[in-house]
């Protein structure tokens, strides 16, 4: 699968939890978040990380305290359309992740946030927070092999044990500092 299509499939499952949010004030499982900040973040954070290697992300939607669900819509046709066009197989460098295609980066970093913020979001609104079992695998054994960094990085909360024999979705969770049995 290209970057483009896999940004496609997972940003298509967390635009059905987006369009299906009756309160965006409901607590989300990252502590001090509400679903709206779930949103937030990632219409927040993509931008000035491609603004650090050259790339300008041309949105022009709602901002997100008015409107999370435009906000989203407008950001994620925007990546969508980046990656769909020549821009995703130019190199980028970014002084903290080093040089990769662009449509790479964007597939290592911020797909795979929207996917794991999906189980936020979908969590925090009562929503299905089924994820793909094959994608949770991939993901978790990419991150298993760097957790010293991640968890200094401080983007990721405490690993909260899990059972070994755990689905690979509560095992991910629980290695991003997500509590699987977390409820409204």
């Amino acid at each position: 699968m290209t970057p483009a299509e896999h940004h496609a499939a997972v940003a298509a499952g967390f635009t059905r939890r987006v369009d299906g949010v009756r309160d965006w004030q409901a607590p989300a499982p990252v502590d001090g978040w509400v679903a709206r900040d779930v949103v937030g973040h990632l219409v927040g954070w993509l931008p000035g990380f491609l603004a650090g290697g050259g790339i300008l992300l041309d949105t022009d939607g709602p901002q997100v305290e008015d409107d999370p669900a435009g906000a989203w819509h407008a950001h994620v046709t925007a990546v969508q359309a980046l990656l769909d066009g020549p821009e995703s197989e130019q190199e980028f460098s970014h002084p903290q992740v080093g040089t990769h295609r662009l449509g790479s980066a964007i597939d290592m970093f911020y797909t795979t946030d929207v996917f794991l913020h999906t189980w936020d979001l979908a969590r925090a609104t009562g929503q299905d927070d089924t994820l793909d079992p094959a994608f949770a695998a991939e993901v978790l054994a990419g991150m298993e092999p760097i957790e010293e960094m991640l968890r200094q990085s401080g983007q990721y909360g405490p690993k909260v044990p899990v059972a070994e024999d755990a689905p690979v979705q509560d095992r991910l969770m629980g290695f991003i500092g997500r509590d699987p049995a977390w409820g409204r």
